[in-house]
């Protein structure tokens, strides 16, 4: 894991996402990393330019009605001495496919758990694709403001669900309506929660140790026994924190709090800072492009539509790799072969976005674009790179669509282009007939679709049952691909890149074709490397 000492503005970067289940407490907790960034000023409304008040991290006319986060959007702000990248995921299992590409463009990620509800289906699932990374991850539990599971149980259940090792960075005195604080184990100092203020940090007093008389002051008798023999316990049970193993993997800290109270959060902050690491090498075909490289470097790991309705525009996400980058640079777009004059990308603080004059290695900044850069593209300064690790997975849920208004049927295709360009779903044109089928990994993303294809485009739609259940893209020799593609032409798709698909109803069609072509193989995934 050790690198050669990287530049000052490098090494101070953390870029991060945060992982959890719905409803665990993610979107609050976002909020008051900004407000401990000085990015807002009171938890959900953000400090505008003047008086005008940006909305909070969700942007989405339907995340807000419905209170969830499909659209992962990144942040960055300072903190203390650190230049934090805060990279939002949708927590709906709807919309793992996103999480999964924002997770390429980070370098270790926050688990949230609900201290009532433990590990969770969705945790795992977010926490199998860190582990498939091998990202070092932070947890915090959150919510022991309310009636919350006994501390060891909630240990055990990481250790025995996720196969980490779970080391308390800080331990809870009470739970519920008794909760009143935690003991910072790492620094030894007793952390109290002011109830009265939501958007104050907690009181932080200095003890020697647990010993300290002071801290008589502060706690009740019966919950200082309580505490002091927990903590003798997790000492003699539990193993110390050990940075080492954090950032390979094998271990995770944990910190105990209540983000609606802004407690506990701080704390977890400065141990992004202070643990956390500084940008990672990033995995290309060519070779491993290191941060402290001279030459700039990213790619695009997420395109969002529309951000702005008034302006139809697309902005790519581009994790910088490598180097210090600088307003007005000719980046090489490495796909089309083609320089690109980069004069207007954007740093973003929720929905709001900032020009960026300059942007270093561990940064994601904005491009606006009108459609040429694409999930998985890399751009550089001149060197062919493609960077790896960037799946496309094949949905789970097709349907078809058509317009209820015949007269928008080409708009619809410009429409579905966009969101399939952006990721949001996949486009299948099918060789026969008309229309176009559309695939998703949740059936959500049929709402989602279809309330923005209305709303950005103007375009009333209908989705219906499709006759086929399963996509898989075909690879292997370009004649027997066209064989296959000659004999099935029913079953025979391409995608938005053009790539060719085989669509399927049964099993029984996919162990057919892999019988009688030899060579060929149908695959669910698709490396997005261009």
């Amino acid at each position: 894991m050790t690198q050669n000492a990287l530049p000052p503005e490098i090494a101070r970067r953390r870029t991060f996402a945060i992982i959890a289940h719905p409803d665990a407490g993610k979107t609050t907790l976002t909020e008051k990393f900004l407000l401990f960034g000085g990015a807002i000023q009171m938890a959900g409304q953000v400090r505008a330019k003047g008086e005008a008040r940006r909305t909070r991290s969700d942007f989405m006319k339907l995340e807000q009605d419905r209170g969830i986060s499909v659209s992962a959007s990144a942040m960055s702000f300072d903190f203390k001495e650190f230049r934090f990248n805060l990279v939002d995921t949708p927590g709906h299992s709807d919309f793992s496919e996103d999480t999964y590409r924002t997770l390429t463009a980070v370098d270790t990620a926050v688990m949230v758990i609900d201290g009532a509800k433990g590990v969770e289906s969705q945790t795992r699932k977010l926490f199998e694709v860190c582990r498939l990374r091998d990202l070092p991850i932070l947890t915090f539990c959150n919510k022991m403001d309310r009636e919350a599971r006994d501390t060891f149980e909630i240990i055990d259940e990481i250790q025995e669900n996720l196969a980490i090792d779970v080391a308390p960075a800080s331990w809870p005195i009470g739970s519920g309506r008794e909760f009143i604080g935690c003991y910072d184990l790492l620094n030894d100092r007793l952390e109290l929660m002011d109830r009265a203020d939501r958007n104050r940090v907690a009181e932080s007093i200095e003890i020697k140790g647990l010993d300290d008389p002071r801290l008589a002051e502060h706690i009740p008798s019966d919950m200082l026994a309580k505490l002091r023999e927990e903590i003798e316990m997790a000492r003699e049970l539990l193993p110390p924190f050990d940075r080492e193993r954090f950032l390979e993997g094998s271990m995770t800290p944990i910190w105990f709090g209540s983000a609606i109270n802004s407690f506990g959060v701080k704390e977890l902050m400065d141990g992004i800072g202070a643990y956390g690491p500084e940008p990672q090498p990033q995995p290309a075909a060519e070779r491993v492009v290191h941060p402290d490289e001279k030459a700039v470097t990213g790619f695009v790991f997420k395109v969002q539509a529309n951000m702005d309705p008034k302006h139809r525009d697309r902005v790519a996400f581009v994790r910088l790799a490598s180097g210090h980058f600088e307003r007005g640079m000719k980046l090489l777009h490495v796909r089309s072969k083609k320089p690109m004059a980069v004069s207007n990308p954007v740093l973003f603080l929720a929905a709001d976005r900032e020009l960026a004059e300059e942007a270093w290695a561990g940064d994601i900044i904005g491009i606006p674009n009108h459609g040429q850069l694409r999930i998985g593209d890399a751009l550089s300064e001149g060197e062919t790179l493609r960077f790896t690790g960037i799946p496309s997975f094949a949905p789970e849920l097709l349907q078809s669509v058509r317009s209820t208004d015949p007269m928008k049927a080409k708009h619809l295709e410009k429409a579905l282009m966009q969101f399939a360009e952006e990721g949001a779903a996949k486009v299948f044109k099918p060789a026969i007939g008309s229309g176009f089928i559309v695939g998703v990994v949740g059936a959500l993303q049929f709402d989602v679709l279809a309330s923005r294809i209305e709303i950005e485009y103007g375009i009333p739609v209908r989705f219906e049952a499709s006759q086929f259940t399963s996509a898989r893209w075909v690879l292997g020799p370009k004649e027997l691909v066209e064989k296959l593609a000659n004999a099935n032409k029913q079953h025979i798709a391409t995608d938005n890149d053009g790539d060719t698909v085989f669509l399927t109803r049964l099993q029984w069609d996919i162990d057919r074709v892999l019988r009688d072509y030899e060579g060929v193989t149908l695959s669910a995934t698709k490396e997005m490397m261009v």
